[in-house]
């Protein structure tokens, strides 16, 4: 059984909570009134759904991560000095903090479980189409979230790409640092989704917006 408690229908940001079997699952939006309802998929598709989103977003970190360890393997085969290990433990130590840390285990992966928790009551066609969009914030989040996921994309798509013209062994030193940072993001996502659905509050608010009470 889903409760939905009651916001007001200013124009204005606010932040309110889904109590959702038993889970708290926190949403912020702009509401405007009148509210109307909105269909969703019953219990079982939503799980689905929220399966289907941890799933396709753990799956696009691994296949960067298989992508990488490629160039990873090729960069042992070459002589190392002094210099490539020192520049390693550093590469490695900044990923390990600033993208591991900072980025997936305080800001992404939180949001992600939160999200599919959402989903489980929460669930249409095309959240359940497009679960792992949905829970990585492509779309049915704020404009300023949207906007942040996107450049960051973008901006390992284009690290992606310039490591391409760096020589190894320097090249494999990058990649190791970046399949550092991603692998800790996979299971920080794992152990944010296995405490969100065996718990009865979602600490992490989800930024869904809902577009029939909702602009943007």
């Amino acid at each position: 059984m889903s409760i939905r408690m009651m916001l007001p229908v200013e124009s204005e940001w606010v932040t309110g909570g889904i109590l959702t079997g038993g889970r708290v699952a926190l949403v912020s939006r702009r509401c405007f009134a009148p509210k109307r309802e909105f269909m969703f998929l019953n219990r079982t598709m939503g799980t689905l759904a929220a399966i289907w989103g941890i799933v396709g977003s753990i799956a696009i970190l691994g296949y960067a991560i298989v992508r990488m360890a490629q160039h990873a393997n090729e960069a042992i085969e070459y002589p190392w000095g002094i210099q490539h290990f020192l520049v390693l433990m550093i590469w490695v130590a900044f990923m390990a903090f600033s993208e591991g840390y900072r980025g997936f285990q305080r800001n992404f992966s939180p949001r992600v479980a939160a999200r599919a928790i959402y989903l489980i009551d929460r669930s249409t066609i095309t959240r359940l189409v497009l679960a792992p969009l949905f829970c990585m914030a492509f779309f049915g989040a704020p404009r300023k979230r949207r906007v942040t996921v996107i450049i960051l994309t973008l901006l390992i798509a284009t690290i992606v790409i310039v490591f391409r013209f760096i020589p190894q062994p320097w090249r494999g030193i990058l990649d190791i640092g970046v399949i550092i940072g991603l692998g800790w993001g996979i299971v920080a996502t794992l152990v944010f989704v296995v405490r969100y659905w065996m718990t009865d509050e979602v600490t992490y608010d989800a930024e869904v917006i809902e577009p029939e009470q909702c602009d943007g």
